[in-house]
């Protein structure tokens, strides 16, 4: 018998997603019964103590008995049960500083830690994420923003809607002025504002229209990884060769600062891939955008002005275009910034449901096996021990 614990999340702010929704877990039992699932008892987790045990999934606050635990976010060191198998988003592969003493808590009690992040199909795919609610709540908060900003309108919270119908429900007879939105990206972030853009009725037109013309109602343009960059010297993309050697490639964005409203950043980015635009470019007289939803939210990355997280409860702060400085939002000089890091939680039982889906789709049957390469390439540690894989973690994993 295989024992799974869902753990009760305890990274702040509280996360009200989980890995496993009940009727999932019973149906995992009733399919696959060499696996058992308890749940660890959670006040705030979207799926209710209840409703697991109607569903016949036991709670169990001790979860020292389970072979492999599962989260949705980091866990706190302190939590951590020395020896024990865990699959959550660690956030440490890139050698995120404010996850480093979790990377080492890690280490000293010879955890095997899983990311979710590392999980991926035989093209480099990703097999899990939230990306899509991501999106769409981003999306959503982007609009919200420019409306609060501007006046012309308002919307709901999506954390004050139950599923994703009742926000859907909640644009009846929501009017938008015009207004011009640039999307990057093509992944699940980009299907999920796609999403929300379909469901208001905003119109979709080329990057070459959106540059040029003038419209008297919303529209949008999604720029793909092939729209924002260029290779400097072949004035070409390779999309292989530049994830390759990103340094070898410039970004095109810039004529979208002059044309957009607003932009919704759900882009893969890495520290050596160019940003979209600068610092000095912002202090342009001529930069149009109002408003950044930042969905891909690299602090001081590829948005420069995210000057880090904000929160679900207090979502959007001002960035003043030349000084550079942290203001409220909502001012006339400043560019109101949507960053934050957690969105799908303000849909958790979607993003719950369609994340669980995706994990008995492709991750819950290779437990079963004896041996699985999907889940050994993203075996960050083995025990403790950084597997050869992300042997370039050893300073950032070892040394204090």
């Amino acid at each position: 018998m295989l024992k799974i614990g869902l753990i009760r999340e305890g990274k702040l702010p509280p996360d009200h997603r989980v890995a496993l929704t009940p009727s999932q877990c019973r149906w995992i039992m009733q399919h696959l019964p060499p696996i058992q699932i308890v749940v660890q008892p959670s006040a705030i987790r979207c799926y209710s103590n209840e409703e697991y045990q109607q569903a016949g999934i036991a709670l169990q606050e001790d979860l020292s008995d389970c072979h492999i635990l599962m989260g949705i976010k980091e866990v706190p060191p302190e939590q951590l049960i020395p020896e024990k198998t865990y699959f959550f988003f660690s956030h440490t592969k890139k050698k995120q500083p404010h996850n480093k003493p979790l990377m080492q808590a890690c280490v000293k009690k010879h955890i095997t830690l899983i990311d979710y992040e590392c999980l991926v199909h035989d093209d480099g795919q990703r097999m899990l994420g939230f990306g899509f609610f991501a999106g769409v709540v981003g999306a959503h908060n982007g609009l919200m923003a420019y409306g609060k900003k501007t006046g012309l309108f308002d919307f709901r919270r999506a954390y004050s809607c139950r599923d994703l119908q009742e926000l859907a429900e909640s644009y009846y007879g929501v009017k938008l002025p015009p207004l011009k939105i640039a999307i990057t990206g093509s992944g699940r972030v980009a299907a999920g504002i796609l999403e929300v853009m379909g469901l208001l009725g905003i119109k979709d037109i080329t990057p070459e229209e959106f540059l040029i013309n003038e419209y008297q109602y919303p529209v949008y343009t999604q720029l793909k990884a092939g729209d924002l960059y260029l290779h400097k010297t072949e004035r070409s993309y390779s999309r292989e060769h530049f994830h390759a050697h990103p340094k070898e490639y410039e970004c095109k964005f810039l004529p979208f600062t002059t044309a957009a409203d607003i932009l919704m950043n759900g882009i893969y980015w890495e520290q050596s891939m160019a940003p979209l635009f600068t610092w000095d470019d912002l202090c342009n007289p001529h930069f149009r955008i109002r408003v950044i939803a930042d969905i891909t939210n690299d602090r001081e990355g590829s948005v420069p002005c995210n000057l880090g997280d904000s929160t679900i409860e207090d979502p959007v702060y001002g960035v003043d275009r030349c000084t550079r400085q942290k203001l409220p939002p909502y001012l006339p000089h400043t560019v109101d910034m949507m960053c934050v890091g957690n969105l799908p939680d303000e849909l958790p039982r979607d993003a719950s449901r369609y994340f669980g889906e995706q994990l008995i789709k492709y991750v819950i049957p290779e437990l079963l096996q004896e041996q699985s390469v999907i889940l050994e390439k993203a075996t960050i540690l083995l025990n403790g021990k950084l597997t050869p894989r992300y042997s370039y973690l050893e300073d950032y994993a070892y040394c204090s």
